[in-house]
């Protein structure tokens, strides 16, 4: 019994840890949960229809541990949660529907051209000074956007929505717990359908070493985000966003197997 344990234990294990790692910088940095998750999974040799089911419905549990705890560290800004979540959830519904008829990869490479960009302008602000907080202007249409992108995408509700928010002005720590908070309202309402298509097929190894790991790692991601100084999250939220941009572009381009 012990044996078959340990046995069971080491086939996780590697699925736990890429769980608690993706989810420590998703928790902290506010995006690349799925980026890094997909990324290491499929390095891991997990099949391409795999990862991402099990991305997805992993991604539902994770996002609410990290939401609770963003909430309870106070990193949440409520009246930029009222104006992000139901832009956000309609945006991320109707590219659901629109990812059956329409192929998201095809305008994926643009977006993540366009999130390099945005990566290094961030990571050139944080040394530099940072720009005076102030209320965002441009929030809903920008949900609406990132709801759209991260359902027929297949991700970048984070990149997309903490990246423009903090270039609006939007202070680093709340922009973070709010955008993590409203991500697991989207994300719900995309695995829904998404397990009403696939079924609890969905549910793997795969699935259940990412939730272990994410769960364990989202407080500590919203603790993190509380601590850790503007400038410093503003330098590591602009080279995140450029690495997987990067590599997802070099990806779709062929460079990369």
């Amino acid at each position: 019994m012990i044996d078959s344990f340990i046995a069971n234990f080491g086939e996780i294990l590697p699925f736990i840890l890429v769980g608690f790692g993706a989810q420590m910088v998703d928790g902290a940095l506010g995006m690349a949960y799925g980026v890094i998750s997909s990324t290491l999974l499929l390095t891991l040799g997990v099949p391409p229809s795999r990862a991402s089911a099990s991305v997805h419905v992993a991604e539902t549990f994770t996002t609410a541990v990290s939401a609770i705890s963003h909430i309870l560290h106070k990193n949440v800004d409520w009246k930029l949660f009222s104006k992000l979540i139901i832009p956000g959830v309609i945006g991320g519904v109707t590219g659901a529907y629109v990812l059956s008829n329409i192929d998201g990869a095809v305008i994926k490479p643009y977006i993540q051209t366009y999130l390099a960009g945005i990566g290094l302008y961030l990571v050139w602000r944080g040394f530099h000074l940072p720009p005076k907080q102030k209320d965002p202007k441009w929030v809903a249409p920008l949900g609406l956007t990132g709801g759209f992108l991260d359902a027929t995408g297949g991700g970048g509700w984070g990149p997309i929505v903490t990246s423009n928010l903090l270039l609006q002005g939007s202070s680093p720590r709340h922009t973070i717990g709010t955008v993590n908070t409203v991500e697991f309202f989207l994300t719900l309402s995309i695995s829904i359908t998404f397990l009403i298509h696939l079924g609890w097929q969905a549910f793997t190894t795969y699935t259940l070493g990412l939730l272990i790991g994410g769960v364990a790692a989202a407080p500590i991601g919203a603790m993190l985000a509380r601590h850790i100084a503007p400038r410093l999250l503003f330098t590591a939220v602009g080279i995140i966003l450029t690495i997987t941009s990067i590599f997802g572009l070099a990806k779709y381009l062929g460079y990369i197997g």
